[in-house]
């Protein structure tokens, strides 16, 4: 993992030497959480108005993410972060982890439990 993160800072600093310092893990903190009214509009009925609302897209996804071994560390961060502005409770985010561990295993749970602690760290429950 340590040689992977250090050949990729080394690409980054050739294309661009100000962004020596990148680490594509930290990726969602360069990323602002999309306003609830946009994230309707882009994710939810606005094209489909019988289908999911954007709340509930926002949670199956991070169930994807956490089922394909939660390696998506910073995408898992940015979906928790929007689901909660869509209106997801932290008791709904735990939930959607927590189902998923019957899918990509308990040890993907505890990770994406632990990126999802981090992304809501200052975030108020609704």
């Amino acid at each position: 993992m340590r040689q992977t993160q250090e050949m990729t800072e080394a690409w980054t600093r050739a294309l661009n030497p100000a962004m020596g310092g990148f680490n594509p893990a930290q990726m969602d903190k360069l990323w602002p959480t999309v306003p609830a009214e946009m994230l309707e509009a882009f994710f939810g009925k606005q094209f489909n108005p019988e289908g999911l609302d954007a709340k509930t897209r926002l949670l199956l996804t991070l169930l994807g993410l956490t089922v394909q071994g939660a390696v998506a560390e910073a995408q898992i961060r940015l979906t928790v972060r929007h689901a909660v502005e869509a209106g997801a409770t932290k008791q709904e985010v735990a939930e959607t982890i927590g189902i998923a561990a019957l899918f990509g295993g308990v040890p993907a749970m505890t990770k994406a439990m632990d990126l999802a602690t981090e992304a809501l760290d200052g975030t108020q429950e609704r």
